[in-house]
């Protein structure tokens, strides 16, 4: 008998995303629990050591950390998102690492209290795309034809432009065609674009304004100009 899947989430989590698009795109049944992070159920402290989503629990176990997570559905389930040759698989990890790097960065960038340090992530996070604009084929996913892990884990990277578009032209994707189609293609993808609830930018948007950064500032500005 197959244990049954339950997914710890949160509703703007990118790491909970990645773990969706995986089994939706694997064809894996599993239950989704959302849970407000600002205020944490002792029943989640229980099973999540470091106290963040996601967490997995395949029947009585958890497994914490998205990156574990994804590599167990990668062993245990069908339609396989890793190359096949070795070489090319250890190196998607290593690119799902330089995802993580970049969702740090985006975290940096939305909590900076100053113009100056805004426009120092700015800078940071230009580099980074540029550096991924330089490796990417996009034809139309990040390798090429099939679409892997690395698609997965840089669907909820582009999700959050969405929303800094709204609020000014920042210039961190410009000039980069190859990331410009990679992120169109992926917000066509069913399993990307079913990864958040239709309320998700207005959670971001007021998640934004509870920063009280400078992010926070040009967004206000922003609505008062509309």
């Amino acid at each position: 008998m197959v244990a049954p899947l339950k997914l710890i989430s949160h509703k703007l989590c990118p790491y909970v995303q990645r773990a969706v698009i995986t089994l939706t795109e694997k064809g894996v049944a599993f239950e989704r629990i959302d849970i407000d992070l600002a205020n944490k159920p002792d029943w989640f402290l229980a099973i999540s050591p470091l106290g963040k989503t996601p967490v997995l629990q395949v029947g009585d176990t958890a497994i914490f950390e998205s990156a574990v997570i994804l590599e167990y559905l990668e062993e245990t389930e069908r339609k396989p998102l890793h190359p096949a040759d070795p070489l090319a698989r250890a190196e998607h990890r290593a690119w799902i690492e330089f995802g993580s790097a970049v969702l740090n960065d985006i975290a940096g960038f939305y909590a900076a209290k100053d113009e100056a340090a805004l426009k120092a992530k700015t800078a940071q996070l230009e580099q980074r795309f540029a550096r991924l604009e330089a490796r990417l084929v996009a034809a139309p996913w990040f390798d090429g034809e099939h679409f892997s892990l690395v698609d997965a884990v840089f669907g909820p990277v582009f999700r959050y432009f969405d929303v800094f578009d709204v609020i000014a032209d920042f210039g961190i994707l410009a000039g980069k065609p190859k990331l410009a189609r990679w992120r169109k293609s992926l917000d066509a993808r069913p399993s990307v674009r079913s990864a958040v609830s239709a309320d998700y930018p207005m959670l971001l948007r007021d998640f934004i304004e509870r920063r009280q950064s400078w992010l926070s500032h040009l967004q206000a500005e922003a609505r008062a100009a509309a």
